[in-house]
């Protein structure tokens, strides 16, 4: 099973660049998860809204042109979820939960914390409370994965420049603890699973050209949780695919 995660920074333009259709003939993930669409469903053309030979599932911000995430699946799962219990994390159109007879897949667009102090403590409630919810649902769910952007560098090697960006949110000790205790709960940084290596980034500043130079932030991740690491066979960056700030990344789960 191949699942894709990639924050597309609006889909209709993903989609106007032919990027996304491409992407979905070329790779046919069995489950493609999409963060900040910055659209609802009634704004996409059809071969978004519907594409041929996937069942799609979408959570929209109330506000226009904002947030987002779709989930794009093969197999059609169990259910399908716009929040863990805090329905108010609704309103932006963040969270997606599909459950599968053997795991369960959460493809979430974490906040970013950088635009004021507010936000900043509503990102660390949504981690506090994300976190919450994971233990609870480990004690009767061993299989989970986590994916989308998740806003935060993990370690010094998940950024180009970690020194300068200490104090800048992203990179906060704090936003770093949560990852820490992700990892305390028994969760893997699948792509850290097999490469240690540096300069593997996910996300560049446009206004700067940071792509060019390759001075960017690994901020996109899939955890998986202990019961799957069995089969856990590939975790790729695929930093070749361009259209958007972010480029996709993806796994493989042996069935």
């Amino acid at each position: 099973m191949r699942i894709i995660s990639w924050n597309v920074n609006g889909l209709r333009a993903v989609y106007r660049k032919n990027q996304f259709p491409q992407l979905l003939h070329d790779w046919q993930p069995d489950i493609f998860c999409v963060q900040e669409t910055k659209s609802h469903p009634d704004q996409l053309p059809a071969a978004l809204r519907t594409p041929a030979g996937y069942n799609a599932y979408y959570s929209s911000a109330e506000k226009k042109g904002y947030s987002g995430v779709a989930l794009y699946a093969m197999a059609p799962p169990q259910r399908i979820k716009e929040h863990w219990g805090e329905s108010h994390y609704q309103q932006e159109g963040r969270i997606l939960q599909a459950d599968y007879p053997d795991f369960t897949l959460y493809n979430i667009y974490f906040p970013n914390g950088r635009a004021s102090a507010d936000r900043l403590a509503y990102k660390m409630q949504f981690y506090r409370d994300f976190a919450q919810h994971l233990s609870h649902q480990l004690e009767t769910q061993p299989n989970i994965i986590i994916c989308g952007d998740v806003n935060t560098a993990h370690q010094a090697i998940d950024l180009a420049r970690p020194k300068p960006n200490a104090d800048k949110s992203g990179f906060l000790p704090q936003e770093r603890a949560w990852i820490d205790q992700l990892l305390a709960l028994g969760f893997v940084d699948s792509f850290r699973y097999f490469s240690t290596a540096p300069h593997h980034y996910t996300y560049w500043d446009m206004i700067t050209r940071a792509r060019e130079r390759n001075v960017g932030w690994r901020i996109d991740y899939f955890f998986v949780s202990q019961g799957l690491l069995p089969r856990l066979q590939k975790a790729n960056i695929h930093a070749e695919v361009m259209g958007s700030d972010h480029c996709p990344i993806s796994i493989e789960i042996g069935i």
